[in-house]
């Protein structure tokens, strides 16, 4: 949704009606919570098509449901599922839930979301997805509208705090007094109230984080490429060096920020959380050392340093003298990258993004060919 904002808000602005799908439960493929896609409907008919629920699999599906959501001014919870493969092109298996919304009911938060995503800060959309109708979710910031029932606006707001600061979407499901009940799996049922459940309220966050920090330190042609991949990859990209002949903009016309400074007295200030990557390009102790001492103390989710298996003992030895734990010098990934059999820089920044996806995701760096079993866990 985070890459549908721009757009949503120029719709709204045009007074263009839209249809907005979001996906709220996922299991066993490719989809991610939150992933969204918008149908622009002038005249009640589907026109222009932006960003995707499925990668190809339900969209067609969904459009049609978003014609229906548009006439009537009513939301929709729709489940997609491996028997509906042949009717929707759910070949690759899994579940996947989707709430369509027309552009009339619970997007007038969308300008004040784009402005807290303008100023990167983390945001977190609340949509009641099945319950009371008069139950409105809205987001980070505003107070739920829960028609009186105060502790379940607690409740929600709570898990909002933690889930944003998280950086995760979830569904989750609440009684009216605001005590959480156990998933039992998402479905159209969702929609409605339950006639034997009418206390019960489920609600989706959509987690609009701020992007995860990729700091390159070492301002050389590998960081290069690298700022290149990660800034594909959706991170915000920093290139760090002492040597101010290297660490120019023009050399890194795809990071974000490119710093003058020394490596180490960066890492001491910079906004640092388990979503950030440190990538040691410079393989220099001068450089290398001090700036680890202070990354493998930190937070930060991945920690990898470039260096041949000489220069990476050398690395691990100086360490050691410098006084680092051994449970700290664990944390660091060195040599850097997957085995690729990388040789110049683009491939080796390939190498290099390839672990730091397989670390997010928890992949195996494995061929696909070679594992058995579901290839989305």
């Amino acid at each position: 949704m985070r890459d549908l904002l721009p757009i949503l808000l120029a719709w709204r602005a045009a007074g263009d009606p839209f249809v907005l799908a979001t996906v709220v439960a996922a299991s066993g493929g490719p989809r991610e919570l939150g992933a969204a896609m918008a149908v622009r409907m002038p005249g009640g008919t589907p026109g222009e098509v932006v960003g995707s629920v499925s990668g190809g699999c339900v969209e067609a599906a969904v459009i049609e449901v978003a014609a229906e959501v548009l006439a009537t001014g009513r939301p929709r919870l729709v489940s997609y599922g491996l028997s509906d493969a042949e009717a929707v092109g759910l070949t690759c298996g899994g579940t996947l839930t989707v709430f369509v919304e027309p552009s009339t009911l619970g997007t007038a938060h969308l300008e004040k979301v784009g402005e807290a995503v303008a100023r990167d800060e983390g945001a977190v959309v609340v949509t009641v997805v099945g319950g009371p109708p008069e139950l409105v979710g809205l987001h980070r910031g505003d107070s739920l509208r829960t028609g009186g029932f105060a502790a379940l606006a607690d409740a929600v707001a709570r898990d909002a705090d933690a889930l944003v600061d998280a950086g995760e979407s979830a569904l989750r499901r609440y009684r009216l007094d605001g005590c959480p009940v156990p998933a039992a799996g998402a479905g159209p049922d969702l929609a409605d109230a339950d006639p034997a459940a009418p206390d019960l309220v489920s609600v989706f966050f959509n987690t609009l984080s701020s992007p995860p920090r990729l700091i390159v330190l070492g301002a050389l042609d590998y960081a290069a490429s690298l700022a290149t991949v990660g800034r594909f990859l959706g991170f915000h990209v920093t290139v760090c060096d002492a040597r101010a002949m290297f660490a120019t903009p023009e050399r890194f016309p795809d990071a974000h920020e490119v710093l003058v400074a020394w490596p180490h007295r960066y890492l001491a200030s910079a906004p640092i959380d388990a979503r950030t990557a440190i990538c040691v390009l410079t393989h220099d102790p001068k450089f290398d050392i001090p700036a680890l001492e202070i990354a493998l103390r930190s937070p930060a989710g991945y920690i990898g340093a470039m260096g041949s298996r000489r220069t990476c003992a050398d690395r691990i030895d100086r360490l050691r003298a410098a006084g680092m734990a051994e449970h700290d010098i664990a944390r660091l990934v060195s040599p850097i990258g997957l085995d690729l059999g990388a040789v110049t820089p683009a491939e080796t920044a390939v190498s290099i993004a390839a672990e730091l996806v397989a670390v997010r995701r928890r992949g195996s760096g494995e061929p696909l060919q070679r594992r058995e079993g579901r290839i989305h866990r």
